[in-house]
């Protein structure tokens, strides 16, 4: 069976999915709260930093945030090794 990197990123992006899912309900659990500690950055909204389409009518505003926790990096290592598995 062909590896396919297609299959690698869907993975990955399952990972980060899954793991910042359990991050965020760790996060009131007071021995798994460090799963839920990271950073987050990217293009908002506030502060100007967003692109901003102004068509008279019709305002569009395209951003991108992201967030990287422990439990998100974690996923992505364990989706890793699963697609080396297959």
């Amino acid at each position: 069976m062909k590896k396919n990197s297609i299959v690698l990123l869907i993975l990955m992006l399952a990972g980060v999915v899954l793991g910042g899912f359990l991050g965020h309900l760790t996060r009131d659990i007071s021995w798994l709260a460090w799963l839920n500690y990271g950073q987050t950055f990217g293009l908002t909204g506030n502060g100007g930093s967003a692109l901003v389409l102004e068509l008279g009518v019709l305002t569009i505003q395209f951003g991108l945030q992201i967030k990287i926790t422990i439990a998100s990096i974690i996923g992505m290592v364990l989706a890793f090794f699963i697609y080396h598995k297959l």
